[in-house]
């Protein structure tokens, strides 16, 4: 079993000179609480009730000063860092993640030997982080996160987050298309649902109504609004919810990666985790054929 090396130990014990010196890289980071897990959002964004847009690019999801909306809240801007809002939760943070996604990069989390040993016989090299039970393999350029596309091996790039364990050995490559192909094929593997649901027609046969923005977003509202107000079988809301999204615009392209940040965002303030919203996303996908 490895262990993380002596920077990354560093980064467990003083996680706020670990961010800002990451940060002064251009890498967007944020603290991560006792579990590994982001801190939960301020009273004013429970519930995503300040109606915050995550831009992967720009510092924070909205106008609140405090960590919240998870992967949406790393920034490299050092005001932020050090500001009032995020010294409590330094003082609290267990260490350092940060948004690989935002920053170009792709991380394949390969969490045991048996994964670790097939990456080595399938993957290009690149730059290796150890972890406690795995390595971090860390590639130039984003895709979307996906997990479990192996056994033991997640995908961590956009809207997501990576623990920072130290700055790794070998020389970071390009992302190959090795590692695109294992999101395809998790996709496909999903299991479709017995029933067929009518779903709207693709781009291309007709001019869309749902490119009216007010339309769109009242949808994602009420959405947003559903999986909040859910005081039991959160899971099954969540999950339903994103089909009834997809079913209405997942064929005509209106959807960004802001929107489906907005679900990804109430389902958390919910208590779901990243991997339970990232498998929710991809089975209502594959249930409608998208």
């Amino acid at each position: 079993m490895t262990q993380p090396n002596v920077l990354g130990q560093t980064a467990m014990r003083y996680p706020m000179r670990t961010a800002l010196s990451l940060a002064a890289s251009g890498m967007p980071v944020l603290p991560l609480r006792r579990g590994k897990v982001p801190f939960g959002n301020c009273h004013t964004c429970a519930g995503n009730a300040c109606g915050g847009r995550p831009n992967m690019k720009t510092a924070g999801p909205c106008q609140c000063p405090g960590v919240c909306h998870a992967w949406a809240a790393a920034t490299a801007d050092p005001a932020v860092i050090t500001s009032p809002a995020w010294m409590g939760a330094w003082r609290r943070a267990d260490c350092v993640a940060y948004h690989p996604g935002a920053a170009g990069l792709t991380v394949v989390d390969l969490d045991d030997a048996a994964a670790v040993a097939w990456a080595r016989e399938s993957l290009p090299a690149t730059r290796v982080v150890e972890t406690t039970r795995g390595e971090h393999w860390i590639y130039r350029g984003s895709m979307s996160s996906h997990n479990a596309v192996r056994p033991g091996i997640d995908i961590k790039s956009t809207m997501a987050y990576a623990r920072y364990l130290g700055p790794g050995t070998g020389t970071i490559t390009a992302l190959p298309d090795t590692v695109r192909a294992l999101a395809v094929k998790k996709t496909c593997a999903a299991r479709p649902g017995p029933h067929t649901i009518a779903v709207p027609a693709g781009a291309g046969f007709g001019a869309c109504r749902h490119r009216t923005p007010a339309y769109l977003d009242r949808g994602i509202a009420m959405a947003e609004q559903c999986i909040t107000e859910a005081r039991s079988s959160v899971h099954a809301t969540v999950y339903r919810t994103f089909l009834a999204v997809l079913s209405t615009h997942g064929r005509c392209g209106c959807l960004t990666d802001t929107h489906v940040a907005r679900l990804f965002a109430a389902a958390q303030a919910k208590g779901e985790s990243a991997r339970h919203c990232t498998d929710a996303w991809i089975n209502a996908r594959t249930r409608l054929g998208l």
